[in-house]
């Protein structure tokens, strides 16, 4: 994360004694990336974090990936998975993926696991509900439109809040997420063109203390999934610093660029992952050129699948195709995708555009889960072609 962050007690130098009330030392984690030369943030513990008395192999839900064939576009409605609720670990139905990222979907009614993904960061959008987020940092607390990225390693516990079930869009990646680089200084400072900055972003402000013993822990590796048992609870932090922690940010905090004709994908972009970005389009006024056509051109990314998640408003390019609330789109590489027909020409001398989406470009074909063929709407491809006959 961009900025340094100090919360509770730690003393004043690093890596020196630090004695607990009965003169016990506090236990000392660093958490860090690229092998101490990254990103980083140390946690100063009541009790090992090491100490684990039980391990076992753990098979979570199988994930299964076919690819996109016939290589068509694909409109995925995700409020159809809806069921009973789910756990928001456990229960994620899982849509496209294919080895640099992972999304999938989950109305989640209950809280998690303890989880730890230690084969990459995760970013969770909130399209609906509250959602709690423990970790050894403290408490993070998101609402409707919030991204919340947590870095690898984290142990964490996902919970609803609210009184209401948290619709979740899930990207887990195979590396880290962040804010792209061009948005940064050298010393990690967001940029004045940076459409947001430090003041945007939050993170826990105490620590988390809890007393149990013997406690669940279920990790993700690069090996498959493990169920660790730790003699003490890993939520046992009495305070850290630094600049590696889970922290929000709303995409209604997204400050949109525009222009006289048509702005590209790149300027609504938010987030970069291991062969991906994620954008956020918001509401907005749009293109002042008097001969502007505000809605996208065709266009044919060849290095890219643009996935598009419809999470408010009315997005221009696709009325009329049956998009609506928590639908997915799907355009791959190699296939020349546009805007709906009759887009181009009603959108011409409108000045605002009601959208919020999100979107993950990834330069890698992007396969098909098991859940994604239960939710797709298989007339969506020819929607372009309008009535024949």
């Amino acid at each position: 994360m961009p900025y340094y962050r100090r919360v509770g007690e730690v003393p004043r130098k690093r890596h020196t004694q630090f004695r607990q009330p009965d003169g016990s030392l506090y236990a000392e984690e660093l958490m860090g990336q690229e092998g101490f030369s990254a990103d980083s943030s140390l946690l100063y513990h009541r009790y090992a974090p090491t100490a684990v008395v039980a391990a076992e192999e753990f098979r979570p839900p199988a994930v299964e990936r076919v690819p996109n064939l016939p290589l068509k576009p694909r409109h995925l409605r995700t409020h159809q998975l809806d069921g009973t609720g789910a756990d928001p670990v456990l229960g994620r139905a899982y849509l496209l993926a294919n080895d640099d990222v992972r999304i999938g979907y989950v109305l989640a009614d209950r809280p998690g696991p303890l989880y730890r993904n230690a084969t990459g960061d995760e970013c969770l959008y909130v399209e609906a509900g509250g959602l709690r987020v423990e970790s050894p940092f403290g408490v993070l607390e998101a609402v409707a439109g919030d991204y919340v990225v947590i870095p690898t390693s984290t142990i964490h516990r996902l919970v609803p809040t609210g009184g209401e079930p948290a619709r979740l869009l899930t990207i887990e990646a195979t590396g880290h997420i962040g804010p792209p680089k061009r948005y940064l200084s050298v010393r990690g400072q967001f940029l004045e063109h940076s459409p947001y900055c430090e003041r945007d972003v939050r993170g826990p402000d105490a620590p988390w203390q809890v007393d149990d013993t013997d406690v669940e822990v279920l990790v993700r590796h690069r090996n498959g999934w493990t169920r660790y048992v730790y003699a003490h609870h890993p939520f046992d932090v009495v305070g850290w610093d630094g600049h590696l922690y889970p922290w929000a940010f709303s995409i209604h905090d997204f400050e949109p660029i525009t222009g006289r004709i048509h702005q590209p994908p790149p300027v609504h972009q938010t987030f970069a992952g291991p062969n991906f970005v994620i954008c956020s389009f918001v509401p907005r006024k749009v293109d002042y050129h008097p001969d502007a056509i505000p809605v996208p051109y065709n266009h044919h990314n060849v290095d890219s699948d643009e996935m598009l998640f419809y999470t408010g408003g009315n997005y221009e390019a696709r009325r009329g195709s049956g998009i609506g609330q928590g639908s997915i789109s799907l355009h791959p590489s190699g296939f020349t995708h546009g805007p709906q027909p009759g887009a181009a020409e009603r959108s011409i001398g409108v000045d605002y555009f009601d959208e919020l989406a999100v979107m993950v470009d990834t330069f890698r074909p992007l396969d098909l889960c098991a859940a994604a063929r239960t939710c797709e709407d298989d007339a969506y491809a020819f929607t372009w072609a309008g009535p024949r006959g």
